[in-house]
Parts: structure tokens; C-alpha cells; sequence
């Protein structure tokens, strides 16, 4: 058994992972098994025998690595000699990770906000269009891919050729400043506007979930409501700032919070277009790096535990508006 706890080759692992599917069908067999043919079986031992195994594999891969982050933030390097917050301090006054906190609150700052902005005005210019399921389509087709792919896709928009005689440009971006008669630029080089490029690749991104969310909101308006504001002389913007935007609040804080959310954990884009060099790297990548790449386990760790410690406060403000959107239907 001990080559499928060290599986590294391909055919290892896919023996693995059916190993470990083979077992999970075995498990709920045997606990479906015995409620079939188990009469009179208390509520507790039901309870217990479908949702033992799910927390069991929560506790193991989730609340167990968790509280192993958490001690080896206060670890040096290796995870064997306590250092206390030295951790803590150096990730909060080094410059380079000023630089990397800098950056994580420039996404989470911009990125919610305008993405948010734009599928909000896009939901309601395309409402009730003649082509609006269409229009639709194309701005929450970018939600289908993977930011990998999404990273590696703008990565070409953005590439740079020196400007040289007989070379031509491939990026889409610079190709159009050459037939405005503009020098080409290096769009992910150049410090700090490389990180607004970035951060449009996740706004196009984002922008088809708010859109589609915020679209479904504006459909619920009721339509008496919207009937007595044309009445008082309400068109166009007027409707737009005092009755759409107030009646979809809720959907709203719910859109900002989870693509806060989201970019708080930002990698793959960062990764796949700059690998976090040029000014450009955020916590999640910097914990990558410290913690896989350096191998200085215990500032990785501190990472890790600050972002978790910045995702916290958004999920218990998200959840607090849901009740009091329920609470108010």
C-alpha cells in the first residue's frame, strides 16, 4: 500500500483516485444497507451515518490543515523552532510584501466595485431588448473559462515586439496603438499601470456574474412599483438611481462581497501572465512562492492566515444581508 500513499507517476494516481472513489460507493452502501434493512433505526444513528462521513472528510481535509496553517504561521522556515509574530511582522513591514498588501487592496478595492458597475449597467440597458438573451450570452461567456485560460488569452492581447522595422506585432492592444501611429507598450512590464491590465482580465471576467445576477434582481421589480414612478415623471437615470438601485440593493451587497471574495484569493491571473514579478504579485501568490518555491514554510503560512483573517469579515457581512433580505421578504 505504501506505493498509493507516494503515487507520483500518472497511471499511480489514477489508480488512486479509483481506489478512493471504490471506497466511498463501499461506505455508502454499507450505510444505506443498513437503514434499508434496519428497522426502527434511531434518528440519531441516521443522522450520524450520512453526515459522520462528510464532517469526518471536512475535519481531515479542511479544519485539520487549517489549524496546522494557524501553528506553523508562528514557526520559523522549517516548522520546528517557534518564532512568535516575527512572521506577522515581516509579511506587514518588509517592502516587499508592503508592495504584495498594496496590490491585494487594489483588486479588492476596484475590481468588486467596477465589475459590479459594469454588469449592472449592462443588465439595464439590454432589459427587455429585442436581442437580450444574445447580448447576455456574450458578456457571461468569459465566466466559462478558467482564469488560467482567460490569464493566458490576455497575456496575447498585451504581448509586445519591439518596435522595429519587418516585426510585427501579435497583441491585439499594441497592433491597434501601431495603426493609431502610438509607440507599442509593455502593458504587463511597466510598474505600476501593470497591475490595472491585470486587474481588467478579472473585471471582464467578473462583469457576466453581476450582470447575470443583477439582471434576475431587476426582473423581480415589481411592476406596479416601476408603473407609479413613470407616473410621477421618473425616465432614465432618474429611474435608475431611485428605484432600480434601491429595489436590487440586496443583490447588490451580495455581488460586491463574493467578487471581493473571489479576488481576495486572485493567483491564477497573476501567475499565468507575470508569475507575480514587475510589481505585480498579491497575497495568494506571494504565499506560492514563500511557501512552495522558497520553502519558507512558516511566513507562508502567516500569508495564508492573513488572507483567511481578510476573507472573514465579507462572508459574515454577506451573510448578515441575506438574513435581512429574508427577513424582509
Amino acid at each position: 500500500m505504501d506505493w498509493l500513499v507516494n503515487a507520483d507517476t500518472t497511471a499511480e494516481k489514477l489508480v488512486l483516485m479509483l481506489v478512493a472513489i471504490g471506497l466511498f460507493v463501499l461506505v455508502m452502501a454499507v450505510i444505506l444497507l443498513g437503514v434499508d434493512r434496519v428497522k426502527r433505526v434511531p434518528q440519531w444513528v441516521v443522522v450520524v451515518a450520512f453526515v459522520g462521513p462528510a464532517m469526518a472528510a471536512i475535519a481531515f481535509g479542511l479544519v485539520y490543515p487549517g489549524l496546522r496553517t494557524i501553528r506553523d504561521s508562528f514557526y520559523d522556515r522549517t516548522s520546528s523552532n517557534p518564532v512568535g509574530l516575527d512572521n506577522y511582522v515581516a509579511a506587514f513591514t518588509q517592502d516587499a510584501f508592503q508592495v504584495v498588501l498594496r496590490n491585494t487592496l487594489l483588486w479588492v478595492v476596484l475590481v468588486p466595485l467596477l465589475a459590479t458597475f459594469v454588469g449592472l449597467v449592462y443588465a439595464v440597458l439590454v432589459d427587455r431588448t429585442r436581442f437580450e438573451q444574445f447580448a447576455k450570452t456574450l458578456v457571461f461567456l468569459p465566466m466559462a473559462i478558467s482564469m488560467v485560460g482567460a490569464g493566458i488569452i490576455w497575456k496575447f492581447v498585451y504581448e509586445y515586439r519591439p518596435d522595429q522595422q519587418g516585426v510585427a506585432q501579435i497583441g491585439l492592444l499594441n497592433q491597434l496603438l501601431v495603426w493609431l501611429g502610438i509607440e507599442p507598450q509593455q502593458f504587463l512590464l511597466n510598474q505600476p499601470f501593470n497591475n490595472f491590465f491585470l486587474i481588467a482580465v478579472m473585471i471582464w471576467i467578473q462583469a457576466g456574474f453581476a450582470m447575470t445576477v443583477l439582471s434576475a434582481a431587476i426582473k423581480a421589480i415589481p411592476d406596479d412599483i416601476i408603473e407609479a414612478a413613470r407616473l410621477d415623471g421618473l425616465h432614465g437615470v432618474g429611474m435608475f438611481r431611485y428605484i432600480t438601485v434601491p429595489s436590487i440593493r440586496p443583490a447588490l451587497v451580495v455581488v460586491v462581497t463574493t467578487i471581493a471574495m473571489g479576488t481576495l484569493k486572485v493567483f491564477d491571473i497573476v501567475r499565468t501572465m507575470t508569475g507575480g514579478n514587475f510589481g505585480t504579485s498579491v497575497v495568494a501568490n506571494e504565499f506560492y512562492n514563500q511557501s512552495f518555491r522558497i520553502s519558507n514554510l512558516g511566513l507562508g503560512a502567516a500569508l495564508a492566515v492573513i488572507l483567511f483573517v481578510l476573507v472573514i469579515p465579507l462572508i459574515v457581512y454577506n451573510v448578515r444581508q441575506l438574513r435581512l433580505s429574508e427577513d424582509i421578504r
